[in-house]
């Protein structure tokens, strides 16, 4: 093996952490953590704000993307998708490309990059492009409340996960 190839190696083992039980233990804890902070800003705070007339409603998006009518499983799919795979893209995806193009980007705006990333994924990929609303509901006040919810998830995230890190390091 050249050192070329070795460096390589060595590179992709700080790009992506290793698979193992902590790394499962603390996708599932960020999860947990972000979920819950999720939900507080949802469903309390949000409706709250001027102007929102309500709490967000990802299970209604839910039902719209897969054209369903059944309130309980869009919230179970949401949680699980934020309980169980959003955290596992922060790991697996949005670390590991920040390490790879800006490596001194602080732990926070990598974490914000990763929840406006999900804020994209939600309100112009599924709700405009899949269920047919206007691009990120046409900017209206839910829109920034959805934005910074999902802010507030991706800096849980990261915080979860670097705190879990520091334990271990």
């Amino acid at each position: 093996m050249t050192s070329m190839d070795m460096t390589a190696q060595s590179r992709a083992r700080n790009l992506f952490p290793p698979l193992t039980g902590a790394t499962l233990a603390t996708a599932l804890l960020a999860g947990l953590a972000a979920d819950f902070t999720w939900e507080v800003w949802a469903r309390i705070i949000t409706p709250l704000l001027p102007g929102v007339g309500g709490p967000l409603e990802p299970a209604a998006l839910v039902e719209s993307v897969f054209g369903f009518h059944n309130r309980p499983l869009g919230e179970a799919i949401h949680l699980l998708v934020g309980f169980a795979f959003y955290p596992l893209g922060y790991l697996f995806i949005a670390r590991p490309l920040q390490r790879l193009i800006i490596p001194a980007l602080p732990w926070y705006l990598t974490a914000l990059g990763f929840g406006a990333g999900l804020f994209v994924f939600a309100l112009y990929v599924m709700a405009h492009l899949l269920a047919g609303f206007p691009p990120f509901l046409g900017w209206v006040p839910l829109s920034y409340a959805s934005l910074a919810g999902h802010l507030l998830f991706g800096l849980v995230v990261g915080a979860v996960v670097l705190a879990r890190e520091s334990k271990t390091a």
